[in-house]
């Protein structure tokens, strides 16, 4: 799984973006609040400085010797200007009520024109404004300005001139400010960013938990076999708990539906294996019925060959009732699960142990160890072979090829300790191979298909496994797996 995609690490990165986006969004209000308050700060300071400067201004005005009028005002300030532009650290800028500048503070101001004559647009604004004053903002040169335009008026309060002031926006100390002030947010912020790493971590980690644990119990569930249900802890959370109940209650309904469908299965087997063994008892039956009737019939006590005639009739009901026996026998060995008397055993011996009931020459073993030790009963072991060698003797005789063989090979892999039984006999049809396991199936003419069956019953008893390799008219492979301890 890759890491993205864990519930965990989106959990651990939302906390950190969170933390993150948080100390972005407070830099940029803090940024844009400290603006906002510079230009407040500028704006009022100008306003402060224009109404001193304008105090002293009426006072010159009042103190005068010469006549209080527009075109006198060069004369009235010819000097005073400059008193006043010092007082204040600020240059000063007259203009007429048309705005053709009168006198100005600046000693280089007859070099520069920009500041001549002001705009239509300014004398509107000073005109249009309740208060008759205009403060205009504006950048040169990389540098902020402020400008105030306001009337100067007479003891009558009637408008001689119009007062500029221009003012450098300075705003290094505020700047200063907020630099300092983020820098302190931002070593907050850090010392925050490594205990929400921490807190996330852990966090992530507490949530994922009870989650991990349900995901390894759903991976084991399993329907054949007994499933533990999640204990909770008291601290657990609703959404947990509600899942883990959900959780608890499946497994309770998956263990009724388990215990309902082994019960069928169960009996459903039982009906299957009544029907076989009644077909297979119906079939000597029949003619021990026909041979009883038969003999009834003909029984002559003065029969000079009586004696014949009754050895035959009896002879006819024992090989029946053989086959009634072996039909007994048969049913019983597959019903019944082998013997647990689970011992340490040499497989490579009793394999070949196994072998020496064979009297066909064509039977070959092969082992290129002396011993592999694995858990399994004696007998059934020797079952399990014997059946497989008698399987393949079948198929050879089916066949009957000009060099028959069987290789029955004993060796170790895995820890798992493995048997072979290879023949090159009739072999086995795609079509049928899904099913040579399955109680019953057969494709002789004898025999009720049990064999191979109670084979693969007793391997799985001892979590083993058998699995088979055959081509058609070349020969079968069956191959059998059992873990050593």
């Amino acid at each position: 799984m890759k890491f993205y995609k864990s519930l965990r690490f989106r959990i651990f990165l939302s906390m950190l973006l969170l933390l993150v986006m948080t100390f972005i969004s407070l830099s940029i209000v803090t940024a844009i609040q400290y603006k906002e308050e510079a230009e407040d700060y500028h704006r009022e300071r100008l306003l402060r400085k224009e109404a001193n400067i304008k105090e002293n201004i009426n006072y010159v005005l009042k103190n005068t010797t010469y006549p209080v009028e527009t075109e006198l005002i060069p004369l009235i300030f010819k000097s005073k200007i400059y008193e006043i532009k010092d007082i204040h650290n600020l240059e000063i800028h007259l203009y007429d009520l048309k705005g053709t500048l009168l006198k100005s503070s600046r000693a280089s101001f007859l070099r520069d024109t920009s500041y001549a004559k002001l705009s239509r647009d300014i004398l509107t604004h000073i005109e249009d404004s309740p208060t008759k004053s205009y403060v205009y903002s504006f950048e040169e040169d990389g540098q902020e300005y402020q400008s105030s335009y306001s009337y100067i008026t007479d003891a009558s309060f009637k408008p001689l001139a119009i007062l500029n002031l221009p003012y450098i926006e300075d705003d290094g100390f505020i700047n200063k400010e907020l630099m300092e002030n983020i820098k302190r947010v931002a070593m907050v912020y850090g010392f925050m960013l490594l205990i929400a790493i921490g807190l996330a971590y852990f966090l992530s980690k507490y949530i994922t938990r009870s989650l991990k644990t349900v995901s390894d119990k759903i991976t084991e569930t399993r329907l054949n076999k007994r499933n533990k249900k999640i204990k909770l802890d008291n601290d657990t959370s609703q959404e947990i708990y509600t899942l883990v109940e959900a959780y608890n209650g499946m497994i309770d309904e998956l263990e009724i539906s388990a215990a309902q469908l082994a019960s069928s299965e169960r009996e459903a087997a039982w009906r299957e294996m009544a029907k076989q063994v009644a077909h297979e008892i119906k079939n000597p039956l029949t003619p021990m019925r026909l041979s009883v009737q038969s003999f009834q019939r003909k029984f002559d006590p003065n029969d000079p060959n009586i004696s014949e005639k009754v050895n035959e009739y009896t002879n006819t009901l024992i090989q029946q009732i053989d086959t009634l026996s072996s039909i007994a026998s048969a049913f019983s060995t597959y019903a019944k699960m082998p013997a647990q008397q689970d011992e340490n055993l040499n497989v490579v011996a009793i394999t070949k142990l196994a072998l020496d009931i064979f009297n066909e020459d064509y039977i070959y073993f092969f082992s290129e160890e002396k011993e592999i030790i694995s858990k399994f009963d004696r007998t059934q072991l020797i079952r399990v072979i014997t059946n497989l060698v008698k399987n393949s003797i079948q198929a050879i005789e089916k066949k009957t090829p000009e060099d028959p063989r069987i290789e029955v090979r004993v060796f170790s892999e895995n820890k798992h300790t493995y048997i072979t039984v290879s023949d090159n006999g009739a072999g086995i049809s795609e079509e049928n191979k899904s099913k040579v396991f399955e109680p019953k199936f057969t494709t002789k003419s004898s025999g009720m298909g049990l064999g191979l069956a109670m084979v693969k019953n007793i391997v799985e008893t001892y979590q083993g496994s058998i699995s088979l390799q055959s081509i058609e008219e070349k020969g079968t492979t069956f191959t059998v797996s059992i873990p050593q301890n």
